[in-house]
């Protein structure tokens, strides 16, 4: 990867697509002085983007960054790398850390961090109790000034219906939004992966999908006496994807994601037991990748996340019952999306670009990501032709725990914008 800081840049004759300005269009893209402008100076940088995707920097939701306390498996310095070695000018850090993000002080030492070493933009979500222990309500206000983009445990479901009750209401009173881990502990009672014929073939334990499900019909219900913004993480399930369905028709405030691997991997792909194949909520069957790939394509999934997930070699080296759940996602997501949505010939990639933009602002109600003069540039070039094979050795992230070793993938990254700053990925 190579950074450069540049006063004046021209990125040359790329399909410009801008969802929210309406555009698709073969243009130049010019940013002076770290805003798009109408065009650059005679002495501008200039990068050749024919052929190439030129997008509004993309975003992503669900990130572990790790840090603070879990920096053997990542740090903000290493995550914002492989951000933006996948082409990430933004992501919203989960609080699932040590000391969890569930204090102003907290808060501010990521976003400061951030600001010092990071790659990308840093929105730190924090914790939706104390602890993430699920008794008692944070300060939302608080942590809301204290820079937080919104609120969730991650990681863990908040099950208390009283505690989740109120952290409804005081979300409400903030217009803040809740970000909820589905996962009902009791239902998924020590399961290692999707409860159905595959852990049953292979005589592991399960996880019921009612587990996810169960937690979101409860949740719903919330939503629907107070009226505050709900955004149901990692969806995975079909029935979950048609219970937001009925509840976007309802018009209820609520919101979902998708990740990549959840568009990509059936359960089948236990069947070795390769620990990189356990996460949560974990790999479903045909049936519910269908779903989720024809719920973004109607509207009732608003984006594409990876829940970047870094491991260190020697915790995944567990073996697939003891070792811990997730996967890295950030420098396969371009390619992971081309593969499930364009190449399956379910989207085209105007719609790709607005899931990993316009989308995620969306949900988290951040000013919408555009390529109009005078905005702050936050700016993507992607090859979509370019065909490459992931290998996790070449991973920016500290994390090589990625069930996508080996796969040939087309389409990729190959630089990004932010402000002065050019991130050439390949380079």
């Amino acid at each position: 990867m190579k950074f450069e800081d540049h006063g004046s840049i021209v990125l040359r004759g790329g399909r410009v697509i801008d969802p929210a300005a309406g555009r698709d269009e073969i243009a130049d893209v010019a940013i002076v002085d770290g805003r798009i402008a109408e065009d650059a100076s005679g002495g501008a940088f200039a990068l050749d983007a024919s052929g190439c995707v030129v997008c509004p920097g993309l975003m992503d939701i669900h990130v572990h960054l790790r840090e603070p306390g879990f920096t053997h498996k990542e740090t903000i310095e290493t995550g914002t790398r492989a951000a933006a070695a996948g082409g990430f000018t933004y992501v919203a850090c989960m609080p699932n850390t040590n000391p969890p993000l569930d204090h102003p002080d907290i808060v501010r030492l990521v976003m400061e961090k951030a600001e010092r070493v990071g790659h990308c933009l840093v929105g730190p979500v924090a914790a939706i109790t104390e602890g993430r222990c699920g008794r008692k309500v944070v300060e939302m206000a608080a942590l809301k000034r204290a820079g937080a983009v919104a609120f969730s445990d991650d990681g863990d479901g908040v099950e208390d219906d009283e505690v989740m009750r109120e952290a409804f209401v005081r979300a409400q009173e903030l217009g803040a939004v809740l970000i909820q881990h589905c996962e009902d502990r009791g239902l998924a009672a020590g399961g290692v992966m999707h409860l159905g014929a595959v852990s049953r073939r292979m005589g592991l334990p399960g996880i019921d999908p009612r587990a996810e499900e169960a937690m979101i019909e409860r949740d719903l219900q919330l939503c629907r006496e107070t009226g505050a913004r709900y955004h149901v993480a990692h969806v995975s399930t079909a029935k979950a994807v048609q219970l937001v369905r009925e509840a976007k028709a309802e018009g209820l405030p609520v919101t979902t994601e998708v990740c990549t691997h959840h568009l990509a991997l059936t359960d089948e792909a236990c069947v070795e037991k390769d620990p990189n194949t356990k996460m949560h909520p974990p790999l479903r069957t045909e049936g519910d990748v269908a779903a989720c790939r024809r719920g973004l394509v109607d509207g009732t999934i608003d984006c594409i996340v990876t829940d970047h997930a870094p491991h260190a070699a020697d915790e995944k080296a567990r073996g697939f019952l003891e070792a811990p759940p997730g996967i890295v996602g950030l420098e396969t997501a371009v390619g992971l999306a081309a593969y499930t949505m364009i190449e399956s010939g379910s989207a085209d990639w105007r719609q790709v670009v607005e899931w990993l933009t316009t989308g995620p602002a969306r949900v988290l109600g951040l000013p919408t990501p555009s390529l109009r003069v005078g905005s702050e540039a936050a700016v993507t070039v992607i090859d979509p032709d370019v065909e490459w094979t992931v290998d996790p050795e070449r991973f920016q992230s500290k994390g090589r725990n990625t069930p996508f070793s080996g796969w040939k993938l087309k389409g990729r990254a190959v630089a990004t914008v932010i402000g002065r700053r050019v991130c050439r990925a390949l380079e």
